[in-house]
This record gives C-alpha cells, structure tokens and sequence, in this order.
C-alpha cells in the first residue's frame, strides 16, 4: 500500500439531483455504499430514494442544508461515511468545506483544499496563470474596490469591457458594459448579485473578446504526479453566460490547437499542485489565440460528453483518484471516437426571459435511453420542482459517428422529451438544435442573440390539430371519456394560451367528434375538423388521436383552471374558462398591479407607497434560484399599494405593488419584469 493509498467504503455525496443520482450510480457499480443527504424540500427527491441511506441537514433554503458545511460533515459521521464526493454547484467549490471534510478524518473527493483556494478567486486565478504563462486577456484583477479605480482602470483597458464576480462563475454577477456611462449602474448590480450568489462582492475587469468560442479542457492529476488532458469541450452556446449546449470535440479545434491548449491546461495544474478532476476554461478568439478565464475545480456539468468520446467514466476516475490510485490512463492512451452533444433541460420560462419556475411535476417521460442517447435526471412524475435551487433539470446527451449524426440524434430526443406542469426551455433547445445555424456550426458566445431572438419570443399560435387535440383533451379525454360537459351535444370549450382564446363546438357523431373550432380574440373563420380517438388512457394521460385522418399521439394532463398538452415535440400550457364568459385582458401590468412571475426572495424594495415613479424605473428586486429579477414601473405614475416587503418571501402570481397612472400620462401597458442588464 503506497503513501497516497485511502481506501473508503462509504461515500456520502453532498448534492441533490441528477449529479447525486449520476455519481451513486457510479459508486455502486463500483461497491461503494452510498449516502444521501436532504433539504426539508427533498424529502421525496428520487435522488434520497437512490442511496442506501440518506439524512435529512436542513431546512429548504441552501444556507439552512445544502450549505450548512456542519450538518453535511455531521451527516457523514451519523451514517457512517468515510468518504465525500460534493458534485458540482452549492460546495463543489469551497475550499473551506473541503478542510472541514478533511479535518473530520473523511476523504474528499475532490483538489485540495489549497488549489479550490487558489482558482476559486478570479483576481487571484489570473494572477498565477499569469505567473504560470497562461494566456490570459487584458483586464484589472487588483484588491483595490471601490468605483474609482474601477472606473479609471476600465478607462484603462477600454471598451467593451466584462465585468465579473471574483468569487464565482455560472454567469452571476456578470455583466457586458459597452459604455463607460453605463458603468456604474453595472459595477452596482454585478456587486449586489455577487454578493447574494457567493458572498464576496468583488469584482475583476477584462477587455471583451466579441464573439468568440468558450472552449474548456478537461484535466486530471493523481497524487502521484501524474497530470493529463482528455481533450476539449465547446460550451459556446450560452444565455446570459450560463451554458445551454455543449458539445466534445469542438469543431474549431484541430489536433494542434488541441495539443496547444492541452499542454497549457496541464502546465497551469502542476502549478498549483492539482489533483483529481479540474476544468481550464478558455476564450477562442477567431484567429486561434486563446485566453484563460477560470479554472472550475470540480467535476462540469458537461462531463458526459467527454464520457462518450473517451468511453472513460470521469466520477470512477474521481473516487479512484481520491483513493490514492494512479490515474487509470496515460496521455498516450486518450482516444476520441466520434461527436457527442448536450443540452440543458429547465424548468425556465423562455419568453419571459429564461425565468425560473417550480411546480408540480404532472408528466414527465424521457426517449428511449441506448443507441446513443443518454438522460440525466433525477424527476419523478407526480413530483414537485422546488424554487430553491438551480433551475436546471436534465441533461440530455447524444454520441455519433459525427457532429451531424449527434445532432439530428439529439434533436429527435429533445423532441421526445416530455415535461408538464412547469414551463420548460425544451422547445428552444430543439430550435437551436435545428437552425441552420447551428448545424452549419456558425457558433460563438453570441449564438443566441445573432440567430434564435425569434425562439426568444411567444410561441407562435398553435395549430389547428394541436388546438383540437386540446379541446378534446380538456373536454373529453383527461374527464374519462364522460364528463358533464358534454352530456348534452353539441357543447363547447374555451381554452386560453398567451392572450390568444379559442372556442370549439364539439359534437358527437357516429364514431368520434365533430369539432368546429375559432379565435374568439380575432374575427378569422372557423375550421372544422374530425376528430377520433383510437386509443387513451386518462390515467396515464396518453391517448393516440386521429385528426383528419391523421393519427397523432398526445400526452396531456388536466388541472383545474389548465390543460398540459404535448403534441408534436412541443409542450403547451392552455388556460380553462367558463364557456359563457368572454375572455378578458391578462390585467397585470396593464392595469399597474404588478404581480410576482415566479416564487422568489423579495431582495429588495425601492419605492415606498406614494412615491411617484417613472416608466421603468425598478421598484422591487426578487432573488430566486440564484439569479435576480428586477419588477420596474409600466408606466410613470405613483405607488398607490405596495404590499412587497424587504427580505420576504413571493408567491408566483401574488401582488407586489400598484402604480396608478397620472392622469396626463400616457400609458405603455407592457410587462417590464426583467433582469439586470
């Protein structure tokens, strides 16, 4: 037994969701016991269900469980683990968890508490890259704080300029300032995020590298002085600098670049005394040159696609690293077979701009997992997705012969995909998946913004066959065949999408219905169509319904104002109305009752009742799975009701503040809930 040697039997792993679920499977195939830990919200998390034991560190909020180092280390010790794996996000990168794990005789499975030290600082990252001779772009990475160094050094460096938290990554606290006027208002909102989302405020400067690719690499070191790369990963497809689609190898990425890169990530790790897995990231500027961002000292989020052109299994490599084991290959014996690419799936609300939401879960269905098509989750239908934590979901990954392969494979299961109760970003990441675009493999960090502005919008109105399918899903088929509603023919639904309102006639014939269905918000004629149903089970909420002679398969689920229907790749969330009463405007905004889009932390109030107020001006900040949503005024006028307080706790829908219009004001009625800029 050499010096490094620490075996373990009992790995508790200090995460929830599809990474505990993914790193117990590993651990177990491996003959690892394995421990789960919980939030008070967990409780019937599937992730808690998968381990061989699990304990219960805390109330919902992450400080109170997912955060409170103690309750994890004293979880390890009351289930009898020896050993800590702490996936990625909430502590992955905690250098001070890292030394509590140690300091309590347990392993971790994970760098060195010095290493996460070094690269979990941005200003201090830079500094030793620099000092190692990584590339690095030019910017401001000193101690000095306050705005005016800030704003001479960015005058300095020049524009457009990145502003960046210090202390974290996943784009919060991050932001793009063009213009040195718009500085200050950015060095405020980067710094509050900052401060919410990591608990440091400082903040670093570079110069902005427009339009380029995201490019990372993958590095491992053993104890034993062994360090190698398994190559590279393009993560350039991105919102708000939070990663939507990766993909390993990156298509601007020859073998020399790869070699160049490569041996620059490594260097950079023996450095620091690296050990296990780590993350160099890099800007790939269109001529080749790249330049070091950060260093992520833990396993990433997109690990699988490196999984599918390697045929390793990075969380086995983790766990042996972290037993003292040599790594398991040398770099001589790294191999990449074919192209693999992964899209995040979450419970977002897309047009509103990528909102996070919880809820009930009411169906969720995964494609069908082998020839090349892996599903990461930890969801169970019948479930709830809290409004805690991180709004991603699922992972879906797809491995080809090539890039095209991969991507038409992944865009079939995308498709397939079916999740309910909670609006999603499925139906975008089956945009981008599809644009011509992306499979031309015209992507950079602003793939978003230059090619999918009209996947950022409104669904366009549905179909006819999926606005029939609805009705006869809401009327007919989530009722058990033989509702009230239509004991008498002919009789009607009124369904609700976005503003939009549909009423159909429905009658009953020989063998199926007769459905004469038309806009009630527009004046457009109706269109009749046939409708049969060939098969559906209310239970299960699945049927195969034929449309015109078409045969159309359908999932749906029915709430009592809602109908949930997927049909065709896409997801739709119809509103239920009283037939008898003609629709009416949303109100919201437009009457200036502002009301909460999701369930979320009241950060701040910045108005107080009877101030007048202009149109956009920010009246509350609401704080919800680590990002900021800023609610500013539809108009000018003045808060006439203001019932946010400070520090509280929103529900999605409840009423924050009112603002009544001057009465020599015009009135722009549109919804201004949006994030800082």
């Amino acid at each position: 037994m050499s010096a490094h040697t620490r075996p373990f039997h009992t790995l508790l792993v200090a995460n929830r969701g599809e990474i505990a679920v993914r790193i117990m499977r590993t651990a177990r195939r491996l003959g690892l016991a394995t421990v789960a830990v919980y939030s008070e919200a967990d409780r019937l998390s599937p992730h808690v269900a998968c381990a061989g034991r699990a304990v219960c560190i805390g109330a919902a909020a992450p400080r109170a469980s997912y955060l409170n180092i103690a309750a994890i280390v004293e979880a390890a010790h009351r289930s009898g683990a020896d050993a800590v794996h702490p996936g990625y996000g909430f502590l992955a990168e905690n250098a001070e968890f890292a030394e509590a794990v140690t300091a309590a005789g347990l392993v971790f499975v994970g760098p060195p508490a010095q290493a996460i030290r070094a690269m979990g600082n941005k200003a201090e990252a830079k500094r030793l890259m620099l000092a190692a001779d990584m590339p690095c772009v030019p910017g401001y990475q000193g101690t000095a704080q306050d705005d005016a160094t800030l704003l001479a050094q960015a005058a300095r460096i020049g524009f457009p300029l990145m502003v960046k938290a210090a202390a974290g990554g996943g784009g919060r606290g991050m932001r793009l300032v063009r213009d040195a006027a718009l500085l200050p208002a950015a060095l405020a909102s980067a710094r509050s995020e900052a401060a919410t989302a990591f608990g440091s405020g400082e903040l670093i400067l570079e110069r902005a590298v427009m339009a380029p690719r995201h490019v990372e690499i993958q590095v491992f070191a053993d104890a034993c002085g062994n360090v190698i790369h398994l190559g590279e990963r393009d993560c350039s497809v991105q919102r708000r600098h939070q990663k939507v689609i990766e993909e390993a190898p990156s298509p601007a990425v020859g073998p020399a670049l790869r070699a160049r890169m490569g041996e620059a990530a490594v260097r950079a790790a023996r450095a620091i005394g690296y050990v296990g897995a780590g993350t160099m990231e890099f800007l790939l500027d269109r001529d080749g040159s790249f330049y070091f961002m950060e260093m992520n000292t833990r396993l990433q989020v997109e690990h699988a696609v490196t999984e599918a052109i390697t045929g390793f299994d990075l969380v086995e490599w983790q766990l042996r690293v972290a037993a003292g084991e040599p790594l398991p290959a040398s770099q001589d014996e790294v191999r990449f077979t074919g192209h693999a690419i992964e899209v995040r799936l979450t419970a977002e609300d897309v047009p509103s701009g990528f909102l996070p939401q919880g809820g009930p879960l009411l169906r969720w269905r995964v494609p069908a997992a082998g020839r090349g098509v892996r599903v990461d989750h930890a969801l169970e239908e019948g479930g709830t997705i809290p409004t805690h934590y991180d709004s991603m979901v699922a992972k879906l990954v797809a491995h080809g012969a090539d890039r095209e392969a991969a991507r038409r494979k992944l865009l079939r299961a995308v498709e397939d995909c079916v999740l309910l109760g909670v609006p999603s970003n499925q139906a975008f990441l089956a945009d981008c998946l599809a644009s011509a675009a992306f499979a031309g493999n015209d992507v950079h960090t602003g793939f978003v913004e230059s090619h999918m502005q009209a996947a950022l919008q409104a669904a366009p109105p549905p179909a006819a066959v999926t606005a029939c399918a609805a009705m006869l899903a809401a009327g007919v088929l989530a009722l058990g065949g033989k509702p009230a509603l239509l004991a008498r023919s002919p009789a009607q639904v009124v369904l609700n999408l976005a503003g939009q309102s549909w009423q159909a006639v429905l009658r009953a014939s020989a063998d199926g219905w007769q459905v004469s269905l038309a806009r009630r918000d527009v004046d457009t004629p109706a269109v009749d169509v046939a409708l049969r149903v060939l098969r559906a089970d209310a239970a299960q909420g699945t049927a195969l319904v034929e449309c015109d002679g078409v045969a159309y398969p359908l999932v749906f689920a029915r709430e009592p104002y809602a109908l949930h229907l997927f049909q065709a790749g896409r997801a739709w969330q119809f509103g239920l109305c009283d037939p008898r009463r003609r629709a009416h405007g949303s109100g919201g905004a437009a009457n200036g009752a502002l009301q909460a889009p999701l369930s979320a932390r009241i950060v701040a109030v910045h108005v107080a009742e009877g101030e007048r107020v202009a149109a956009g001006q920010p009246l509350v900040v609401l704080e919800a799975m680590k990002m900021e949503h800023i609610i500013a005024a539809p108009f000018a006028g003045v808060v006439v009701e203001l019932a946010a307080r400070a520090g509280g706790q929103a529900s999605a829908g409840a009423l924050l503040a009112r603002v009544q219009a001057h009465a020599d004001t015009p009135v722009d009625a549109h919804s201004h809930a949006q994030e800082p800029a």
